[in-house]
Order: C-alpha cells, then structure tokens, then sequence
C-alpha cells in the first residue's frame, strides 16, 4: 500500500480587504474586541457579483496543479470541501471540473463545515493509499460574506469568517517517512442550529444566461 503525500499546494483570497475598524460602520465593535477574542485584524470578502465558491476553488487549483509539476489532464479525481456552495446540486466539484476543461473524471462535493477540507483529505488519502487514484485534487473553499449577519446580534460569528479558498494535489509516495501517517474523524451536531445555512447557493446567478437583477447593495445589506 502506498501512502500519499501533498505534491502542490496553492490559495485564492479576493481583492477587498476589510479591516476590523471596517466592519464598525455596520456592528458594534472594534479592532480591540475583535483582536482580544480571535486575533483577526482582517479577512477578505469576494465580489457580490462576478465572484462565487467554485471561481476562488479554481483559482487555487490552478496553482496547485502547476506546484505539482502535473497538467489539469493528469487528475483523475476531485474533492471539493464547502459549506457554501454555488448550488445546492449540483455540487462545485463538478463545476470546477467543467470551469477547467478537465477529463470526465470523478467529482465529489463534501459538506462538514470547518473540518471539510480535513475529512477530504481523509478521503483523498484513502483513494491513493489503494491505488483507485494518482493525482487528487482537493479543494477547500468558501464564500461566506453573502450570508452573514453583519448587524451587532450577529458579531460574533461574522467578524470570524471571510472568503477564500485552498487546494492541494494529493499523489502516491513509497519514500519512507514522507506523506499522510494517519486521519482520526469525529463529530458531533449537538449545537447544529447555532451555525446553520438556512439558505444556500453562492452562485450570484453568474453561471446563467441571463444574470438575475441584483440591486446595489452595502456589505450589511446583503
């Protein structure tokens, strides 16, 4: 059995910056409060329009396939990790797969929240450890902005998050104390509701013919 190892690594974060002396013209708080509890002082926020999960997941993937020293051609399975996807189905696996040109080859979205990207690469590992794939591109992205509320009853989680994304090509090694030694998945939904997404799909219409006729909208409006 082979292990797996990270062959390329790479990331996407959009262009508008918010600071946390930003986020007070729609919350009370402050750099200090922010900073004393999570030791953010900013977080990236992506296009309303124009900018979705799947678009930041190919960005990152591009430079992760290029790392690996691989073509899009060579991958022969996808995982993408969001909880916020551009559509509820079908899933921003098999966007990015159709976004990049890529081979018909297997798509898989995961959906576990903050640890999805760490029961990805789980999956991905188990894949390669059998032989079933040699180059597995795993995808960690998220579009949070759209559906956070950014008043003060909301603050503590909003001040938190922003959008971005990762990815990583996952390739067989037999060279002795290098890879993945083991993944150890647990969880646990008891507090589920506390951080739901009562409404998904991150998509802002872009994949349509037609674009939907969004209106001019501030950060605390959305």
């Amino acid at each position: 059995m082979f292990q797996s190892k990270i062959a390329g690594i790479g990331y996407y974060v959009p262009k508008n910056v918010y600071t946390n002396n930003d986020l007070t013209r729609f919350m009370d708080t402050s750099d200090e409060w922010i900073q004393e509890r999570t030791g953010i002082k900013e977080r990236r926020y992506a296009d309303r329009i124009g900018e979705t999960t799947t678009t930041m997941g190919v960005e990152a993937a591009k430079i992760a396939i290029e790392r690996a020293n691989i073509s899009k051609e060579d991958v022969d399975f996808i995982i993408f990790a969001t909880l916020s996807p551009d559509y509820y189905f079908p899933g921003c696996a098999v966007l990015l797969q159709r976004e990049m040109g890529m081979n018909e080859v297997g798509a898989l979205d995961i959906r576990n929240q903050c640890s999805g990207f760490i029961y990805a690469l789980s999956i991905a590992d188990q894949f390669v450890k059998t032989g079933m794939y040699k180059n597995v591109l795993v995808v960690g992205s998220e579009k949070h902005s759209f559906a956070l509320d950014f008043s003060t009853r909301g603050r503590a989680v909003s001040v938190i998050f922003g959008d971005g994304a990762g990815a990583v090509i996952v390739q067989p090694t037999t060279e002795a104390g290098k890879g993945i030694l083991s993944t150890h998945l647990h969880s646990d939904g008891a507090e589920a509701e506390k951080l739901a997404m009562y409404y998904p799909g991150a998509s802002s219409g872009i994949w349509l013919d037609k674009m939907p006729d969004w209106p001019e909208q501030e950060l605390g409006d959305y």
